[in-house]
């Protein structure tokens, strides 16, 4: 019988169902085995939570605004499953909770790690990896007098 998921496990595998659209979740959901039947315990609801950033990426943390987000709880079988994704879309919300409560079951877990959470994971880095290469592209570097003298 597998243990129960770390805390880091976890934020990984919701990390990726966070950033997931609706439509990529669906698919990768429709080609793994079924998910358990659930119950709602909250929502999908609709808020704003603060955004923090940090100046030049390490510095004093700073409020940046807010951001619209949509929460879902629910339950399925043992487990209760939580999402939190950014935006109004509530089916997206609630797949992610649905993902994140199978996830929990050791019956289901290797296989939703295999045929859902490992793609979507790809799909994400390859997809940061193409907005890195096209941010250095057009990547400005500045000479100044400095570098010259001796």
């Amino acid at each position: 019988m597998m243990s129960p998921p770390t805390t880091a496990e976890r934020q990984r595998w919701m990390a990726v169902l966070a950033r997931a659209s609706a439509a990529d979740l669906a698919e990768r959901i429709a080609e793994g085995p079924a998910l358990p039947d659930f119950v709602r315990l909250r929502g999908p609801e609709v808020g704003l939570v603060m955004m923090r950033g940090r100046a030049g990426g390490g510095g004093a943390p700073f409020n940046l605004g807010e951001i619209t987000v949509t929460r879902c709880t629910v339950r399925a079988g043992a487990q209760t499953g939580h999402a939190t994704v950014t935006g109004r879309d509530a089916e997206r919300a609630e797949l992610a909770a649905r993902v994140d409560a199978a996830l929990q079951d050791p019956i289901l877990h290797d296989t939703l790690q295999t045929r859902v959470i490992a793609p979507l994971a790809e799909a994400q880095a390859a997809a940061r990896e193409t907005k890195a290469r096209h941010a250095a592209a057009t990547q400005v570097k500045f000479f100044t007098m400095s570098t010259m003298r001796t």
